[in-house]
């Protein structure tokens, strides 16, 4: 029955093969005429997972199916080596499907079985296979945990590729977060080491590029590019799909030295041979950074048509950093030739990708939540569950549905006059929290709100310092209830001083005081709700501290000057600024420090007789130049 069985599979799995064959060559193309002779059960498990392993990268759906066969084959011969591989091929074929469920679970099965064999290298190598899938997830502490424990392994076993690529992962965990970069160098330095020892191009060209990208990080610039130029060399004789990445790195090195000239024509380079081996991703961050370059330059033409380029790229992939980062630039580049119609389009799609940004991370941290808690539950057990819970609800509702529906009828009359009088003071009450008065009302009255001009109102953002480490510390309800918990206060703050409240992105919360309805007082009163929203999370850290919880900082940022405002859209409504006022103001909130209220200059000369203010001087602000930057230390 087994061998009918198998035979139907290949038979199904050849037929699908058959032509991809010359594109696969003639390694493909000898195992499959393999197949068809006759051979033993042990060697045919072995044909089929070479066979898995050439098709893995250019036919996942092929390989798993072909994996599958090698694995019952495997367990009825009680073959424990095939087995094992036939479950890390399969595990490899739901990998580049991106199914983390049934790469985890396969990938579990080989590493217990290379473990019960007392194949301490292809233990390790699954431990450190799983840890990727909990990296890209965003779980890192697990990625972490299992790239130790494949690290320990491959040292008791002196596998040096094991050690190499184990320090090179764990080096990466701590270099997602800038507070451990300096971390992420240890590991780097001592993965760099090893691979010189070994002379292996692959181990010293990826350990380079990790130390450059690392020192970069850093600040430290003339090492990066040590290591940049030594990871170009590599890539550029052996490598020629890591090299737009290693070029767009030394690029933005010089962008940050100001040597525009020398970035333009790097980044160019990046892009010219990312286009050549047809990465699309590489050839949106090419254009990106060729981008910021010009703009650096002051050749705001060109840096706009380098990010039109890009978001070509860049949307169809949903490559949503590279969409953040041009839009933003768009935005600010826009705003400065007073173009803001165009500034408003663009900030309006930079705020819609930032949300499809911070959603995305709240789904990683939920995905990564079942991926380890539920990895053994089946899909049928769950469809059961709302079965049983469906039909229970209809038995319910049909025995007490005629008497519910004549004991309505009998009231309707009388309640219906006071279900419309509630539920218009609730559609109000819904209104007025999402649009201020004045604006609520004209929209109710006429059905549109006119957009207004603003000579001078007060501006203020908010971020949270920490977001990301204490995110990956709680749960995603407990997050959401300490974000709820902050913006709660921050919106009790914002009513007491008569300001309104615009929207909240992710972990950024903005406000603005002298509108809807203009007035004298805007830069006073925004400055004091900043002073008091530092306060309070200065006070809220204090208690988290003492509880052994993880905490956010603070960093705020103030300017003052012209916007435009008004009610946007016709589903969803949305009262919105924007300006060259709201750009700056959030340039105030990124250059400033935590716990710290920053203003600008201009707000500066607002405030400064009610306010003691510490001159910060002449502070680089992104795409803005030199601005004078004042902390508020307090009342006078």
């Amino acid at each position: 029955m087994m061998k009918k069985t198998f035979r139907f599979v290949i038979a199904i799995t050849l037929s699908l093969l058959i032509n991809y064959s010359k594109a696969f060559g003639g390694e493909t193309d000898s195992l499959m005429k393999l197949l068809s002779t006759g051979l033993t059960d042990t060697a045919r498990i072995n044909v089929l997972n070479a066979l898995s392993k050439t098709l893995s990268h250019s036919n996942p759906d092929s390989a798993i199916i072909i994996a599958t066969e090698a694995i019952t084959i495997a367990e009825k011969a009680d073959y424990k080596p095939g087995l094992a591989l036939a479950y890390k091929n399969n595990g490899m074929g739901y990998y580049l499907k991106a199914n983390w469920k049934e790469t985890v679970l396969n990938w579990q099965e080989a590493a217990e079985i290379y473990k019960q064999m007392g194949d301490q290298n292809g233990f390790a190598n699954m431990l450190n296979n799983q840890g990727a899938v909990y990296f890209n997830q965003g779980d890192d502490a697990k990625a972490l945990e299992l790239y130790l424990n494949s690290l320990k392994i491959s040292e008791d076993i002196k596998d040096t590729i094991r050690i190499v690529t184990a320090l090179n992962n764990i080096g990466g965990v701590h270099l997602n977060k800038q507070a451990t970069a300096s971390k992420a160098l240890e590991y780097f330095l001592r993965s760099y080491k090893m691979s010189v020892n070994t002379r292996d191009p692959h181990s010293i060209g990826t350990a380079a590029v990790n130390l450059g990208e690392t020192y970069y990080k850093l600040g430290n610039d003339s090492i990066a590019l040590i290591y940049l130029r030594e990871s170009e060399k590599i890539y550029a004789a052996s490598e020629p799909e890591n090299l737009p990445y290693t070029l767009n790195y030394i690029g933005r090195i010089y962008t940050r030295q100001k040597k525009f000239d020398d970035a333009i024509k790097i980044h160019t380079r990046a892009y010219d041979a990312s286009r050549q081996l047809d990465t699309k991703l590489d050839q949106a961050q090419s254009l990106v950074a060729l981008a910021h370059a010009f703009a650096e330059k002051g050749d705001k033409s060109s840096a706009i048509n380098s990010y039109k380029q890009s978001l070509e790229i860049a949307v169809p992939l949903n490559a949503l950093s590279e969409m953040k980062d041009a839009y933003e630039g768009l935005t600010d580049l826009y705003s400065q030739e007073n173009d803001f119609g165009n500034s408003y389009k663009f900030q309006k799609l930079l705020l819609e990708v930032k949300d499809k940004i911070y959603n995305e991370e709240i789904d990683r941290k939920l995905g990564t939540l079942t991926l380890g808690f539920e990895i053994d539950r089946k899909e049928s057990e769950i469809l059961l569950q709302k079965q049983e819970v469906e039909t229970q609800r209809r038995f319910k509702y049909s025995f007490i549905g005629g008497f519910a529906i004549m004991v309505l009828f009998a009231g309707v009359f009388f309640a219906q006059r006071n279900r419309i009088k509630k539920a218009k003071r609730r559609s109000d009450e819904l209104l007025l929290n999402i649009l201020p008065e004045e604006t609520a009302e004209e929209l109710k009255e006429t059905g549109t709100a006119k957009t207004k001009s603003f000579e001078s109102i007060t501006v203020l953002f908010t971020d949270f310092k920490n977001f990301t480490i204490a995110s990956e510390k709680l749960t995603p309800e407990e997050l959401v209830a300490e974000i709820n918990h902050c913006y709660s206060a921050f919106d009790r703050i914002v009513e007491k001083h008569g300001i309104e409240k615009i929207k909240t992105i992710g972990d950024s919360y903005m406000c603005a005081g002298g509108i809807p309805v203009s007035n004298k007082t805007h830069p006073f009163d925004v400055v004091r709700a900043g002073l008091e929203m530092v306060k309070f999370i200065e006070d809220n850290k204090n208690e988290r501290i003492a509880r052994g919880q993880p905490y956010f900082e603070l960093r705020c940022g103030i300017h003052s000057g012209p916007v435009v405002a008004g009610s946007v859209g016709i589903k969803k409504f949305a009262y919105d600024i924007w300006g060259d006022t709201v750009n700056t103001a959030s340039r105030m909130e990124s250059s400033g420090g935590i716990g710290k209220v920053n203003i600008s200059g201009i707000t500066y000369e607002l405030v400064k007789d009610t306010f003691t203010c510490t001159y910060r001087g002449k502070i680089e602000a992104k795409n803005k130049g030199v601005i004078d930057m004042y902390f508020v230390e307090g009342a006078v």
